[in-house]
């Protein structure tokens, strides 16, 4: 009988210790283009480039 409730209580702490490991891996993709966020016509009027094409997320050329 104490058997089985130590074979419960390890499997319990395995997949509990499981669910910790598993929920702390965390992913975070780091934005592409513009690094602050602005619109892509405001990015050009600070960089004073003559194009807003290098700033706008869609026209970011895919390698």
């Amino acid at each position: 009988m104490r058997i089985k409730r130590l074979s419960g209580l390890f499997t319990l702490l395995g997949c509990l210790w499981m669910g910790i490991a598993m929920s702390s891996c965390t992913y975070k993709a780091a934005p592409q283009g513009n690094p602050h966020g602005l619109p892509p016509g405001q990015a050009k009027k600070i960089t004073g480039s003559k194009s807003a094409k290098p700033y706008a997320p869609g026209q970011q050329k895919k390698y």
